[in-house]
């Protein structure tokens, strides 16, 4: 019986309705690490006999890819594919699918759940009223205020919109979207620095720069607005972490909050520690909604390459 391997922690514990057009089309489904991110031995033990593979968010090396003797097609229940080697699947002939735009609301709403806890310095206040205080600081109402959203992709753009219908004022940097991906009276597109000086808020929904240097490095982020907030729900390596801690203690941040990490689940860092830094444990897209759009695309994605390869 033809193999599928299926990583995603959403999953990988099976019993998703989605998953039986799969077995029904003929696949054996394989899930070598229910619940978790399989590691690199995982992977390489169990990808060899499978010809697809449902993928997640886990990191994958040569090596793994070297295992895989008969696969064809990997198919990403998301969008983001900085996990995988690219190159490497090009030179094999393995075809790579993505699930674009399913996720893009569960994102946006994470990250505006960010962003409104950041200006209402929400987290900061229940864990001083925890201790017994009665901590109060000036809020910011996002109506007028002026918000940066750096990635105008489906995620980015779901966000803006969001915030637009707010009454936010927003600025975009995206040097690839179309020039009316958002069109309202108080949309403008900017260049990276005018995205990120001067505003009150930004979001971040970019892809790695090639060059692996974080977008936010320490000269950007010491000409943040005072007090700025700051969200990322896209990837770490998009902001230097150590500029931003150092921010953080002279309150040229007020807030940094993040849904992405280096590793998960992190290892303990002195910015994770920091009161004014909000963590999540990369839920930007785990909703039922999400889960359900990607999950299904990704099927039918696999279904499709598979009948092609088939043939």
């Amino acid at each position: 019986m033809r193999r599928i391997l299926i990583t995603p922690r959403s999953l990988s514990q099976g019993g998703h309705p989605a998953l039986r057009s799969l077995e029904t089309a003929g696949f054996e489904l394989v899930m070598p690490a229910p619940g978790a991110i399989p590691d690199e031995a995982t992977l390489i033990a169990a990808l060899p006999g499978c010809v697809g593979w449902l993928a997640g968010v886990e990191p994958v090396s040569e090596r793994v890819i070297d295992a895989a003797d008969r696969l064809r097609v990997i198919s990403r229940n998301g969008t983001g594919v900085d996990n995988l080697p690219l190159d490497v699947l090009e030179a094999r002939g393995i075809e790579l699918r993505r699930a674009v735009g399913t996720n893009a609301r569960g994102v946006a709403e994470l990250a505006l759940t960010l962003t409104l806890a950041g200006l209402r310095q929400i987290v900061w206040t229940h864990e001083g009223m925890r201790r017994g205080a009665w901590p109060r600081r000036l809020g910011r109402e996002i109506a007028d205020a002026r918000v940066g959203v750096i990635g105008l992709g489906a995620i980015g753009a779901t966000f803006a919109q969001l915030c637009l219908d707010l009454g936010a004022r927003v600025v975009g940097y995206d040097p690839f979207a179309n020039a009316d991906r958002i069109v309202h009276p108080n949309f403008s597109r900017t260049g990276l620095d005018e995205a990120i000086g001067g505003v009150d808020a930004i979001s971040l929904h970019a892809p790695l720069p090639e060059d692996g240097r974080p977008l936010l490095t320490a000269e950007r982020i010491a000409g943040l607005t005072r007090g700025c907030v700051v969200v990322n729900t896209a990837r770490a390596g998009l902001v230097d972490a150590d500029a931003m801690l150092a921010a953080l203690e002279r309150g040229q941040v007020g807030t940094y909050a993040t849904d992405v990490f280096e590793a998960e689940p992190p290892e303990a860092e002195p910015l994770f520690a920091h009161p004014r830094v909000v963590l999540t444990s990369h839920i930007g897209g785990f909703t039922d909604a999400s889960v359900e759009r990607s999950t299904v695309r990704a099927v039918e994605n696999l279904l499709e390459a598979l009948a092609v390869h088939a043939h």
